[in-house]
């Protein structure tokens, strides 16, 4: 289980909305000091605020982009002497959903930057923190890493990178006290369609009408539940979908 200390701290990456903040909430209810990373600095630090009046928490917020090297390893050289126990690997985007051989080169490069490149910096800044600490690794994988879809090349590529990223981590922190968990979520009704259909509201609405997608507090209830098993236990994969779904394209959808 994570450390119990009033020093620790939990550190979450694409904070500021979505599962990210679900999750910082969550976290704060249940007495946890935060570290948040996210690209959008207003909404960031108006969460930094609400989480602090409401449950009185210590809440660390910094503006960078998990595609950025040089930021976000600036971003943990900062948090030297922090314990930080918990750490949850979410920042994440699709852009599209054409076919590759219509879709833009730069929507792939930006999902690669993001979803594998970014992916993998937050995994290597926070490991000196959690060999330390024998603390927790949440990534934040999806069922697309599981399996394809047409007009998700890409996307379920780097998912696919996170699944096995996440087991092969499990190989190399055998031994040190570290767990290693991956959450695959189905469909959660976020921003993220907003963002995959740049924009288009009428179209990121579309993706969860007529049905019950899951939320991001559904999200969040899970990845505090893996946390909060006893040191011995690590729940190291877990599939989350709605009940009115059974794989990326299967529905059931009511009139």
């Amino acid at each position: 289980m994570y450390a119990s200390g009033v020093s620790a701290y939990t550190l979450i990456t694409g904070a500021s909305s979505g599962i990210g903040e679900a999750t910082a909430r969550l976290f704060a209810a249940q007495g946890r000091n935060l570290i948040l990373i996210a690209r959008r600095k207003d909404r960031l630090e108006a969460l930094a605020k609400s989480i602090t009046k409401e449950h009185g928490v210590e809440v660390i917020t910094h503006v960078a982009d998990v595609s950025d090297p040089k930021a976000l390893a600036q971003c943990f050289a900062s948090l030297k002497g922090k314990s930080i126990d918990v750490v949850i690997n979410n920042a994440g985007l699709a852009l599209g959903t054409e076919p590759l051989q219509d879709a833009k080169p730069e929507d792939g490069d930006t999902m690669i930057a993001v979803n594998i490149a970014g992916f993998l910096h937050v995994i290597e800044e926070s490991l000196p923190f959690l060999l330390k600490s024998r603390g927790h690794l949440i990534n934040l994988g999806s069922i697309a890493g599981l399996e394809a879809y047409r007009g998700g090349a890409v996307y379920c590529g780097t998912k696919s990178f996170v699944h096995g990223a996440s087991k092969g981590l499990r190989h190399d922190l055998l031994g040190t006290g570290i767990r290693v968990t991956e959450i695959a979520p189905a469909k959660v009704e976020t921003e993220f369609s907003m963002v995959r259909f740049k924009g288009d509201k009428a179209k990121a609405d579309a993706v969860y009408a007529s049905y019950t997608p899951l939320s991001p507090l559904d999200i969040a209830e899970t990845i505090w539940f893996a946390v909060s098993r006893p040191a011995h236990v690590t729940i190291e994969h877990l599939v989350i979908y709605p009940t009115d779904q059974a794989s990326a394209s299967a529905f059931v959808k009511q009139k």
